[in-house]
C-alpha cells in the first residue's frame, strides 16, 4: 500500500470549496464549551459538505488559535453565524425551511440507522460536552436522533457524534458526487 500524494488527492481549493454545492444540513453547537470541540466541527463539517454551522450563547467563535488548531482551515470553507441564544438559531433554520432535529438520548428518539434522510433541508443539534442539548433546544425540535451505544460510558465526544451522525446521513447520496 502507498499513501496518496496531495496531487492525487486532488483536494479543491478553498474558493472552489465555497462555490460548490452542500448537503443542506446545517450543525447547530447549543453552548458547546471547548474550542477544540468547535475546530473538529468546523473540519467535519467542510468534509462533508455542510450548508454552515451555527454557534449559540456561549459557544467560541473564530479567529481563535484553539479553534484553527483543530479546525485546520475549515472555518474559511464552512459559512458560519453566531446567534446570542439556541432560540435564536433554531428560528433562522426555521425560517429558512430548516427541519428541526436535536441528537440526544431521550425517550422515543429515532435511533440514527434507522432515520430516513432523503436530503431534506435539516438543521441539527448537538448540545454541551456536559449537559447535552438544552431543554428549550428539545422543546423546539420536530424529534431527535439518538446514536446506539453499547459501552458503559453511553456517551460520544461531540465531534464524533458529529462525524457519525453527518457521515450517517449524507453516505446514500455520496454515489451522486
Amino acid at each position: 500500500m502507498r499513501r496518496k500524494t496531495m496531487e492525487e488527492l486532488d483536494r479543491p481549493s478553498a474558493e472552489e470549496v465555497n462555490k460548490s454545492a452542500k448537503n443542506p444540513l446545517i450543525v447547530i453547537l447549543d453552548d458547546v464549551r471547548s474550542m477544540q470541540n468547535v475546530g473538529s466541527a468546523f473540519r467535519t463539517c467542510d468534509a462533508f459538505a455542510v450548508e454552515a454551522i451555527y454557534l449559540c450563547g456561549f459557544t467560541p467563535q473564530p479567529p481563535h488559535r484553539d479553534i484553527h488548531k483543530s479546525a485546520l482551515g475549515a472555518t474559511e470553507t464552512v459559512n458560519w453565524q453566531h446567534f446570542p441564544t439556541i432560540e435564536d438559531a433554531i428560528r433562522s433554520a426555521r425560517n429558512d425551511g430548516y427541519q428541526i432535529l436535536a441528537v440526544e438520548q431521550v425517550h422515543n428518539s429515532v435511533m440514527l440507522q434507522n432515520v430516513n434522510y432523503q436530503g431534506t433541508k435539516t438543521a441539527l443539534i448537538f448540545g454541551n460536552e456536559v449537559t447535552g442539548v438544552s431543554d428549550k433546544a428539545l422543546s423546539l425540535s420536530a424529534g431527535c436522533i439518538e446514536i446506539p451505544q453499547w459501552g458503559a460510558k453511553h456517551s460520544l465526544n461531540i465531534s464524533v457524534s458529529i462525524g457519525v451522525t453527518l457521515w450517517e446521513l449524507v453516505r446514500v447520496n455520496t454515489s451522486n458526487r
